[in-house]
C-alpha cells in the first residue's frame, strides 16, 4: 500500500497549482499561465470562426470594440488585447473565451436598448475573463481527471464521468451561479467606472427575463413543453438571486460619481437597419422553406423538424434530434459527374444501392454508406460546385425511419425563382416615433413574421408584457 502511494505521487503534484486572481484578490487553483491562457483562447477564436459567422457591418463592428473597450479598460486586466465580435445569429446569447475574446450575438443585441445596455454585457463579460472564470473551469476539470487517473491506479477504478468537455460547456451555458454572480459584480464595477449607469446591470435581466416569458409563451401555443433557453450570462444567476444581484450593483453605482451615461438614442441609430432573425448573407428560413440568395438555391425543411445554420454547414434534424441530415456546398477542381464525385469522396468504391438522377438541371447519385451506422449519402452537381448531403439516426437507430425524410429533404432543392428572390431578403429593425393617437396594435399589424406580433413589438421595446410608450419615443419595428 505504501509502496502504491509513492507511485501517485507524481500524479499528485499535478493538482498543486494556485494563483491569486486578479480581480477578486483570492487564492485560485489554476493550473495555466496567463501565456498558456492567451495561447488557448486564440486556438479557441479560431475555431469559434469556423463555426460562428462574424456580422458584415464594420462600422457596427467597430462601435461594438469601442463600447467594449471603454468598459474593459477599467477592469483588473486592462492589459489584455480585448476583441470583441458581434456574431451574424439571432440567438440570445454573448459568452467569452479565455484570454480576452468576447462575442456577442446579433440576435441579443436587438434586444437591447441603449448603450449603456450593451456595455452591461460586454463589461459581465469582460468580468468572465478577469476574474479567469475558464481558467478555473478547466484547471478543475484537468485536476478530476489527473485525480482520476491516481484512483484508477491506485484502486484499480476508473474515474466517474467525463469531465474533459467543462470549458466548451461553460462558455455555451454558464459557469454556476457564483461565478456569474461575480461576473455581474466585476461587470457593474466596471460599467461605472467607465461613466455608464450601473442600473444598465438590471435593466439587461429584466430585458432577458421578459425574453425567457416570451419564449415559453410561445412554445406554449406551439404545444412545446419546454421553452428555448436563452443568454447563459446575466440571466443564470436570476431570478432567485435579485436581492444579490441588486446589492452587487448598488456597491458599483458610487463609483459612477453621480448620474452615468444612458446612451439610448446612440445606441439606437447604430442598430437601425440591422438584420432581424435571419440573415441574408447566411440564409433565411421562411415557414417550412430555407432560402439561400447569395448560393441560389431553396430547401424544404419537414413539418416538425428543426434546423441549424452554420457557416460551413446546413443541419435539418428531427423534432427528437435523433435524425440528422448534413448539407455542405463542396467546391469541384474539375468538371466531372455525380457519380465521379461520389468515387473521390469514397476511394473508388460504389455505394450500397446507388441510383442516379436528374434534379433541377443538376446531376445527382444517391447511395447508402452500410454498417451498424448506415448513412444516406446524396450528391447534386451544379458547375464547379457540389451539394453534399449525408443523413444519419443516432444512438444505433435504423436508418429506414428517416430516410424518407432525407429524400423529401433532398428533392427538395433547387434555384431561386425570380418571384422567390424577396423571400431570401432579411427582415430589419426599423426606427419609428411613436405618435399621439397611435397605436401600438396598428404598428404590429405592419410588422411581418409569425407568432403575436404585439407581444414582439412590446418585447423589442422594453414594453413587454403590457407596456405602453409615450408620444415622441423612438420605438424598433421590424420591416
Amino acid at each position: 500500500m505504501k509502496l502504491r502511494f509513492l507511485l501517485l505521487l507524481p500524479l499528485l503534484v499535478q493538482l498543486s497549482g494556485c494563483a491569486v486572481n486578479p480581480a477578486t484578490g483570492k487564492t485560485d487553483f489554476v493550473m495555466m499561465s496567463e501565456r498558456q491562457e492567451i495561447e488557448l483562447g486564440r486556438n479557441y477564436a479560431q475555431e469559434i470562426a469556423r463555426q460562428y459567422p462574424r456580422y458584415a457591418d464594420e462600422k457596427l463592428q467597430a462601435y461594438v470594440q469601442r463600447v467594449g473597450e471603454r468598459v474593459a479598460r477599467h477592469g483588473h486586466r486592462s492589459h489584455l488585447d480585448y476583441r470583441f465580435t458581434v456574431i451574424d445569429s439571432p440567438d440570445i446569447n454573448a459568452f467569452a473565451i479565455p484570454g480576452g475574446h468576447i462575442y456577442i450575438h446579433r440576435g441579443l443585441m436587438a434586444y437591447l436598448d441603449s448603450e449603456a445596455q450593451l456595455a452591461a454585457v460586454l463589461g459581465h463579460e469582460v468580468g468572465h475573463v478577469t476574474a479567469r472564470h475558464s481558467v478555473r473551469q478547466q484547471s478543475q476539470s484537468t485536476a478530476w481527471n489527473i485525480l482520476g487517473q491516481a484512483v484508477a491506479i491506485g484502486t484499480g477504478v476508473g474515474a466517474a464521468g467525463d469531465l474533459t468537455n467543462v470549458l466548451g460547456g461553460a462558455i455555451v451555458s454558464g459557469y454556476g451561479r457564483d461565478m456569474e454572480l461575480e461576473a455581474d459584480g466585476l461587470g457593474a464595477q466596471y460599467l461605472a467606472r467607465a461613466g455608464y449607469d450601473p442600473q444598465a446591470m438590471i435593466e439587461v435581466v429584466e430585458v432577458l427575463k421578459s425574453q425567457e416569458d416570451f419564449a415559453r409563451d410561445e412554445a406554449r401555443a406551439k404545444g412545446q413543453e419546454v421553452a428555448p433557453r436563452g443568454y447563459h450570462g446575466l440571466f443564470d444567476t436570476h431570478p432567485d438571486n435579485d436581492t444579490r444581484l441588486r446589492q452587487v450593483v448598488a456597491a458599483a453605482t458610487p463609483l459612477a460619481n453621480g448620474q452615468g451615461e444612458i446612451g439610448r438614442d446612440t445606441y439606437l441609430r447604430q442598430i437601425d437597419g440591422m438584420p432581424f432573425g435571419d440573415s441574408t448573407e447566411a440564409g433565411v428560413r421562411r415557414g417550412q422553406r430555407f432560402y439561400h440568395r447569395g448560393l441560389d438555391f431553396i430547401l424544404g425543411i419537414p413539418q416538425g423538424w428543426g434546423l441549424i445554420n452554420r457557416p460551413d454547414a446546413l443541419i435539418v434534424h428531427s423534432a427528437d434530434q435523433q435524425a440528422f441530415l448534413v448539407m455542405s456546398m463542396e467546391p469541384v477542381q474539375q468538371s466531372m459527374s455525380a457519380q465521379a464525385f461520389v468515387r473521390q469522396l469514397t476511394g473508388g468504391r460504389a455505394l450500397a444501392q446507388e441510383q442516379s438522377f436528374q434534379q433541377a438541371g443538376m446531376d445527382g447519385v444517391s447511395g447508402v454508406v452500410p454498417g451498424s451506422a448506415a448513412k444516406r449519402v446524396v450528391v447534386l452537381m451544379r458547375e464547379r460546385e457540389a451539394f453534399l448531403f449525408v443523413g444519419a439516426v443516432k444512438n444505433g437507430g435504423a436508418l429506414d425511419a428517416a430516410d424518407p425524410r432525407f429524400m423529401e429533404i433532398v428533392r427538395s432543392v433547387r434555384p431561386l425563382q425570380a418571384n422567390e428572390q424577396a423571400l431570401a431578403e432579411a427582415y430589419r429593425l426599423r426606427l419609428v416615433q411613436f405618435k399621439s393617437g397611435q397605436s401600438l396594435e396598428k404598428l404590429s399589424e405592419q410588422m411581418p413574421g409569425e407568432g403575436d406580433r404585439l407581444r414582439r413589438l412590446r418585447l423589442l421595446n422594453g414594453l413587454y408584457p403590457t407596456g405602453q410608450p409615450q408620444p415622441g419615443d423612438w420605438l424598433k419595428v421590424v420591416r
